[in-house]
């Protein structure tokens, strides 16, 4: 099994890691009903609707 002859250095390892702190979300779209931020292809968390239509969430 290979191991690391010398520890990485914070910034060896924080510089490999700012690739990911690049990406932003492009995907939020807005629900037509409320007018909130959403994701898209699914159920709105402030009106639950989905669709055009109402989703009613089950309790468990």
């Amino acid at each position: 099994m290979a191991v690391p002859k010398r520890k990485t250095s914070k910034a060896k390892r924080d510089s490999r890691r700012a690739q990911n702190m690049k990406k932003t979300v492009s995907g939020i779209s807005i629900c037509p009903k409320c007018k909130e931020p959403k994701l898209p292809h699914r159920v709105c968390p402030t009106c639950n609707t989905y669709d055009g239509k109402s989703i009613v969430k089950e309790e468990a």
